[in-house]
């Protein structure tokens, strides 16, 4: 049994490998040491407290798949509802003939199975920080007069940082039957456009799972993973008889085909079905956690890199 978690993942590890040597399966370890993170109020780029839209507005995104059965359940631009990552896995669990419920549906379904909600999931420090970038690309920071004043395209293009795409969490888990999970758990880019959904809850983008191959979890900027199915491919490259190491880096470097102005980081981490992991990124130092169910606490593990030149288009406000 072993879980591996992207390094923000730290918080909730040992909630996760506590639930595999109590029995408890590899969905069940993945809900659990993710909600851990969508409860931090000091992780800007999940749940509570992450980093809202242009509009100071958060919108949580989610992808839960269990590699046994390859079903899977996922939530987007979902409001007011912390744990993100339990209401995609009630997506599955209620038998739903859906995979994704987004927005005011998704919303809605989080309300019919009672699922916890905050009435404030920003602090004030955060939309401070919010207004400062705002009035750093020339706006006053009152939202009404930015909706009303100008394109909300321009804005966004002036406000985002590519800084601030990447975050997220990603969990994958094996449990004593061998069962495979993957989770992935978001508020996703700072500053984004109202509506923008990335790769988090996109089952083969984000993340994804097979109970006869592996599983790949992606943080980065989710665009990039979605045009180039970078989990999914990781899995076929599994499937075609590649080692671990070979599909995570092949998988990486599909995306240096990728065309367009916004091409920036990109991380992932991969288990196989024997449990071997992997670590990589495009940027130098960035680092993953694993824990077997019989280790202490868990290790920390630098990523390979595998570069991938970023390129990032500027515009100037006249």
């Amino acid at each position: 049994m072993i879980i591996i978690a992207s390094h923000n993942g730290a918080i909730g590890i040992a909630d996760a490998v506590r639930t595999l040597n109590s029995g408890g399966s590899a969905m069940d370890a993945v809900e659990i040491g993710i909600r851990a993170v969508e409860a931090d109020p000091d992780d800007h780029s999940v749940g509570y407290n992450g980093y809202p839209n242009i509009l100071g507005e958060l919108e949580l995104d989610a992808s839960i798949m269990d590699g046994r059965t390859l079903n899977s359940g996922a939530v987007a631009l979902m409001r007011g509802y912390p744990y993100a990552i339990s209401v995609a896995r009630q997506v599955l669990e209620r038998k739903l003939p859906h995979v994704l419920l987004a927005g005011e549906g998704a919303e809605r379904f989080a309300r019919e199975i009672d699922a916890e909600r905050w009435d404030d999931m920003l602090t004030d420090e955060i939309r401070e920080v919010w207004r400062r970038r705002l009035a750093a690309s020339g706006s006053s920071g009152d939202t009404p007069e930015l909706a009303a004043d100008t394109s909300l395209l321009d804005w966004v293009k002036l406000a985002t940082d590519p800084e601030r795409v990447a975050g997220t969490v990603n969990f994958i888990a094996i449990d004593g039957a061998g069962d495979i999970a993957s989770g992935v758990s978001t508020s996703g880019w700072a500053w984004k456009y109202p509506g923008r959904i990335g790769d988090s809850p996109i089952i083969g983008a984000g993340n994804y799972a097979d109970n006869r191959y592996g599983a790949c979890a992606c943080t980065g900027m989710g665009e990039m993973a979605i045009r180039a199915s970078t989990s999914r491919s990781l899995a076929l490259y599994l499937q075609m008889g590649m080692t671990l190491r070979e599909a995570g880096r092949r998988a990486m470097s599909d995306l240096r085909d990728l065309g367009g102005d916004y091409i920036g980081g990109m991380n992932l981490i991969a288990l196989d079905r024997d449990g071997e992991h992997v670590g990589l990124s495009s940027e130098a130092g960035r680092t993953y956690i694993y824990q077997h169910a019989d280790m202490a606490e868990y290790e920390s593990v630098e990523r390979e890199v595998v570069e991938i030149p970023a390129r990032w288009a500027r515009i100037v406000r006249e």
